[in-house]
């Protein structure tokens, strides 16, 4: 933990203002935030910092807030954050007893060197992690709400207990049993956002059959690679999922895949909309006809604390997707542990994550870390449009939901549309707001503050990857002052670093940037790629030699505050001048007239790289050459004129995944003139896979051929 101004934060005298609801009518609810504002040194820099933000407002807890949380105060987040790093064994040693059941405690916290890829978490410990996420708490809360789901409808709601989830889970796990898959046998599930997704994830986790989740809107060639590399011996799936109004056809897709798939024994259907689909009796199951003649009652499988719990891919380099293998008892741990600190987690919270399964959002802060705290979580298979752009206020409203995790681009994509769609819903249940997925720019941050915290609700801007199975930095609600845009600190046991990118040395001190690498393991750590662990040590473990290398760039401020500045590959090197894409996306998004942006670099005759914003406007504002000239103005003000853009171009909209990640793969061939079907390769996970042609007619009119 840096030696910096930030530990005298919470002694700062704070500004008059001060921020409530008189909405609310819980305590819980009361006025939780102050803020301040604090003058920043001047830079000693030769150029201009690359932090995404110059605004130094520090939003702090109120002390009654604070006394509601189980981090109370920043001096107890430094306390527990400081025995974490100088005495880890006995930091995981305590929690890891007390927060997890085991059928056999462990004989050692952790043992081998996480750098040679040998790290081990709870050596000998014995568990089943669905008895951790449901059979321990049936005592105590056998009728309490374990899973809320909404439907892309409204009206399309349904409420599991954890008894109901107990006997789903257990018959569905039977069910895979009868059909021969053993311990250490790999499940594929192909599922859209509904409750029989998590049945089937912990039914895999109950039998130690390690489930292999591929994200519902991929098509062909990256399901067939991802259950061909797992070697899946059942996909598990749904007749239909339904996003936005629009069907999605997932047996259709499993059908083509199957046959390219010989290891593929059975599919299992469950019915989602009862909507056709081709059965194919020698292969295909209906879950809602078998299921029911199952017993009830599953025994679990006794595993080890270092057995596979699952692999999910995640875009590798290579274009060859990563299978990372995450294991029993460490991510269960990690994931427990940052979903109770990092959402303050109370008994009778409904804690709300938008995110999908397929993704390790979904895994660990929709399944995992939730249900083995026993936590009401809401799962949703919908979109934030859909039937009207107050949908996921309306949920709040509708189900009194306590936390609410989302995207940064999906709270710009709400932007565009007037507040009163925020405001016209009953939000005063929230206590918690939480981003995922990538760095938050701060209009977009005081925007959420603002219109759905109510002035009175933190945020968590959490930073992880799919690799570290949990939040690597992020805030605790009621210990942790926060800025728009930074992630602020880290998290219990994660010890981070900033590296000099060209020499690979420490920087030390405050007002720093580089590589953010962590120096130390944690539990949560992904253990290997599968079949591939010298992948694993080349990625992670090699790039700088004695660390973790997250592949992400970071500033760490003048109050030892991180900003993460994107993936090192995303930033464009113009005319000597190293710029991270998220600063520049965040400059244009804090015009008043843009909702979103991407940038890109593009190959430019004299600069080596030139600047390509693609912006999509806020509702009322029109492409117009004006409209182009301001928003290169804000570049130029915020950061500077080397940075302004070459090239802005306006569009309706940006190439997403149906989870709202932008695509910036295939806007950086376009950029290039790679537009062939060949070139931008499978094209249908995108959510509106027509801005295609938009973008490379638009580049082609406007940006030469590179020679």
């Amino acid at each position: 933990m840096p030696n910096t101004r930030a530990k005298q934060i919470n002694n700062r005298p704070m500004a008059s203002r001060n921020y409530s609801s008189s909405s609310s009518s819980s305590s819980s609810s009361s006025s939780s935030y102050s803020v301040s504002r604090v003058s920043s040194p001047k830079s000693t820099m030769s150029k201009p910092s690359t932090m995404i933000s110059n605004d130094d407002t520090i939003y702090t807890p109120s002390q009654e807030y604070s006394q509601q949380c189980h981090v109370k105060s920043y001096s107890e987040y430094q306390e527990m954050y400081q025995h974490s790093i100088t005495n880890p064994s006995e930091f995981w040693g305590k929690y890891g007893s007390s927060l997890i059941s085991w059928f056999q405690p462990f004989t050692n916290v952790m043992s081998g060197n996480f750098v040679n890829g040998d790290i081990t978490w709870f050596q000998n410990g014995k568990l089943n992690v669905s008895y951790n996420c449901i059979d321990r708490h049936l005592e105590t809360k056998k009728d309490k709400i374990a899973i809320i789901y909404e439907g892309d409808h409204p009206d399309h709601v349904r409420k599991i207990t954890f008894y109901e989830l107990f006997l789903e889970t257990c018959r569905l796990a039977n069910l895979l049993k009868s059909l021969g898959v053993r311990k250490g046998d790999t499940v594929a599930i192909y599922m859209p956002n509904t409750p029989e997704a998590i049945y089937s994830m912990l039914a895999c986790a109950r039998i130690g059959a390690i489930h292999s989740v591929i994200f519902a809107g991929f098509g062909f060639d990256s399901i067939v690679s991802r259950v061909q590399d797992a070697n899946c011996k059942i996909i598990i799936t749904a007749d239909e999922g339904v996003r936005g109004g629009k069907t999605i056809p997932l047996k259709k897709k499993i059908d083509e895949v199957a046959i390219h798939c010989p290891s593929v024994q059975k599919v299992i259907v469950f019915k989602n909309t009862g909507g056709p689909i081709d059965f194919h009796p020698a292969k295909d199951i209906w879950a809602h006809e078998v299921m029911p003649e199952q017993p009830p009652y599953c025994p679990c499988e006794v595993l080890d604390s270092e057995d596979p719990l699952f692999i999910l891919y995640t875009s590798g380099s290579t274009g060859k997707p990563k299978g990372l293998v995450h294991t029993q008892a460490g991510y269960l741990l990690y994931t427990t542990m940052t979903h109770r600190y990092v959402f303050d987690i109370q008994e009778n919270d409904i804690y709300a994550c938008v995110a999908d399964v397929g993704w390790i959002t979904g895994h660990s802060y929709i399944v995992y870390g939730p249900l083995s705290n026993g936590t009401t979580t809401f799962i949703f298979e919908g979109t934030p449009l859909h039937p009207t752009p107050s949908r996921y206020w309306e949920m709040v409203e509708r189900h009194k939901i306590t936390q609410f995790y989302t995207a940064p681009t999906a709270i710009r994509s709400l932007m565009k549309y007037p507040v009163s769609y925020a405001e016209k819903c009953n939000k005063s249940s929230l206590r918690v707001l939480g981003t995922v997925g990538e760095p938050i720019n701060p209009e977009a941050w005081r925007w959420f503050y603002k219109y759905v915290g109510e002035d009175r609700c933190p945020i968590v801007d959490t930073y992880w990857q799919t690799e570290s199975g949990g939040h690597l930095v992020a805030p605790l609600p009621g210990g942790i002052p926060t800025k728009a845009g930074s992630a602020t600190f880290p998290f219990f046991g994660i010890k981070l670093s900033v590296l000099d990118p060209q020499t690979g040395k420490e920087m030390s001190g405050n007002n720093v940037e580089g590589v953010l690498c962590v120096n130390n393991s944690w539990p949560g750590i992904a253990r290997t790629v599968y079949r591939s662990h010298t992948r694993y040590l080349t990625t992670y473990m090699k790039p700088y030699p004695g660390y973790y290398f997250t592949g992400d760039g970071v500033k760490r401020d003048q109050d030892g505050y991180y900003w993460i500045q994107g993936r090192v590959d995303d930033v464009i090197n113009v005319a000597g001048h190293r710029l991270g894409t998220a600063e520049l996306e965040s400059a244009l998004v804090g015009h008043n007239s843009c909702a979103e942006a991407a940038v890109i670099g593009y190959p430019h005759d004299i600069k080596g790289q030139g600047i390509l914003a693609f912006c999509t406007l806020k509702h009322g504002f029109e492409d117009t050459e004006d409209i182009v000239s301001s928003l290169k103005i804000e570049v130029r003000k915020i950061i500077g004129p080397f940075a302004t853009p070459d090239v802005i171009i306006i569009t309706p909209s940006l190439p997403k995944t149906r989870s709202g990640k932008i695509m910036r793969r295939i806007l950086r061939k376009i950029a290039c003139h790679e537009s062939t079907p060949e070139q931008l390769g499978d094209i249908s996970t995108l959510a509106e896979p027509e801005v295609v042609q938009f973008l490379i007619d638009k580049v082609t009119a406007c940006l030469p051929k590179h020679h």
